[in-house]
């Protein structure tokens, strides 16, 4: 999947937005002429990053669906419009117990939660525009969970999962609901761990590799398209297997119901 260029003047709200995937992107988006954005919470260092990217920065808590949709809402009354959302927002857990519940439940309340409330407010905002898109950061953790953070690997494996439910209820709409699921990349979460990947000569996306496929699931990406990002291998598609169909008395295939279907299928 090969990025093509933003229309300029284009409006990009980043969750997360002053972490090590929001700067790239912010750089890269910058750089073609596009408004940004940077949502994170407030701190000194977070402004400074956003003021040195020549963003405007917003504070947001992602685990707070009132905060996300007045955040939307000050993003068009001082730009005019929203195109794109990168629900990116994300933290790991670090607890080396078997199951630490509080921590399960930050973890998801950020990295899945964030994301649906993220959804809900830029949606009419999408729809202002006459459409747009929304790009999701999971992780390959969501596609094959780890066993060393159980609270991430569920988190992102919803985040993919709604995702991939979401997007045919608003292709009608031309908005584009795609999911990123790189995989180990040269940002924070990977510090803990940092020195054995470099004892195991084990390769690691850079941000940059991982925003240039942002960037490319907002241009051309397809509605619940989750895309893999690998060292090596750039962002390509997740074949997702079918599951087994249901058969009829006679053994023939069962169709399922209207009422089941997406809109875009009825």
């Amino acid at each position: 999947m090969t990025a093509t260029t933003p229309a300029p003047g284009s409006v990009a709200l980043i969750t997360g937005g002053t972490g090590g995937f929001g700067r790239a992107l912010a750089t890269k988006l910058r750089a073609l002429d596009v408004t940004v954005v940077l949502a994170d919470l407030d701190s000194e260092r977070n402004r400074q990053v956003a003021t040195e990217l020549d963003s405007s920065f917003v504070v947001l808590d992602v685990t707070d669906r009132a905060a996300n949709a007045a955040v939307v809402a000050q993003v068009e009354a001082e730009h005019g419009r929203l195109d794109a959302a990168f629900l990116n927002a994300g933290i790991a857990g670090k607890s080396r117990e078997a199951l630490d519940v509080d921590e399960f439940l930050r973890v998801v309340d950020i990295d899945l939660f964030g994301v649906v409330y993220g959804t809900e407010a830029a949606l009419p905002a999408l729809r202002r525009a006459g459409g747009g898109s929304i790009v999701v950061t999971a992780s390959l953790a969501g596609l094959s969970p780890m066993s060393t953070d159980p609270g991430y690997s569920v988190a992102k494996g919803g985040a993919v999962a709604f995702v991939r439910s979401m997007a045919p209820r608003l292709v009608g709409e031309d908005i584009v609901v795609t999911a990123i699921c790189p995989g180990f990349a040269d940002t924070a979460i990977i510090d803990p761990l940092r020195e054995e990947f470099a004892k195991a000569d084990f390769p690691v996306l850079t941000a940059e590799e991982v925003a240039d496929a942002m960037i490319a699931a907002w241009t051309q990406g397809e509605p619940g398209a989750a895309y893999i990002v690998q060292p090596g291998i750039g962002a390509v598609p997740y074949k997702f297997k079918g599951v087994p169909s249901a058969k009829t008395a006679s053994g023939e295939t069962a169709v399922v119901p209207e009422a089941l279907r997406p809109p875009s299928m009825r």
